[in-house]
């Protein structure tokens, strides 16, 4: 069992705390039991997996798959998970994996996002949860978006990011402009917009364009988009919290294509 926090394992999953450690080691961090448990599900690799004796023994077969499914295993004192955790409060288990070439969504797709600019881990993660439950077939993140593989991403995803073809883009526009050129529209969110958002037919191939949570879409952005809309609201606030915002839209492409499903039967 592994009970200093100066053992030089616990130092080297520590460093996966920085953006770049991450980046340059192409590894992820997952926390918890709903995601390591996904990982299981869809056989994803795992390098190391820690936990504590109470966390091992209260979730035997789990450990087993986990045992079979890693390369390496070590149980670790309550303090040291909670030193190598980037939670506050971490439910016993922590696993590192290498960061395989997540699928990048096709060209060609019946349903996309495409987020410029997205800050909030959170959301990111909220939304890939959605994007999954909604039949999403790709998500497109500005390079200067939170990280795909942010620790607090993968968590608020609960196991869907493993589930979602995604990939990080430096031009949007020509992005964009190449989904247009497949015959898919493109649909921004702006509070301006003339048309409420259940008034476009999103029984087409779509995509939408997610904004900042503060300054919301680039104009250059907007100016492609072959439709705009609002989401509307009783009283006016701020800023619509980008994942649901993004939730709205996409229950809505999923309510017409349904309905229009059930009148072709």
């Amino acid at each position: 069992m592994i009970s200093s926090i100066k053992n030089p394992l616990i130092k080297e999953i520590r460093k996966l705390h920085q953006s770049k450690t991450r980046h340059d080691l192409q590894e992820l961090i997952l926390e918890g039991i709903n995601l390591i448990t996904t990982a299981c599900e869809v056989n994803y690799p795992l390098d190391l997996v820690c936990c504590t004796p109470e966390w091992q023994s209260k979730h035997p077969q789990l450990w087993e798959k986990l045992s079979q499914q890693s390369q390496r295993q070590e149980i670790v004192t309550a303090d040291v998970l909670k030193a190598i955790a980037t939670t506050v409060n971490p439910d016993g288990v922590i696993a590192t994996a290498s960061r395989q070439s997540i699928p990048t969504p096709p060209l060609s797709l019946n349903l996309g996002l495409i987020i410029e600019r997205l800050q909030d881990p959170g959301n990111l993660g909220t939304i890939i949860r959605t994007a999954v439950a909604t039949g999403v077939q790709g998500l497109w993140l500005s390079n200067d978006s939170v990280d795909l593989d942010h620790p607090k991403v993968l968590r608020a995803s609960v196991g869907a990011w493993f589930k979602l073809p995604m990939g990080m883009n430096s031009n949007l526009i020509n992005l964009s402009q190449n989904y247009q050129q497949q015959g898919i529209q493109i649909i921004a969110t702006l509070p301006q917009a003339q048309k409420t958002y259940w008034e476009v037919d999103f029984t087409q191939p779509t995509i939408i364009l997610v904004g900042n949570e503060a300054g919301g879409l680039s104009q250059e952005l907007i100016t492609i988009a072959d439709e705009r809309v609002r989401i509307p609201q009783v009283a006016e606030v701020e800023s619509l919290n980008a994942a649901i915002a993004t939730s709205l839209l996409l229950y809505e492409v999923q309510r017409q294509r349904q309905n229009n499903l059930h009148h072709l039967s």
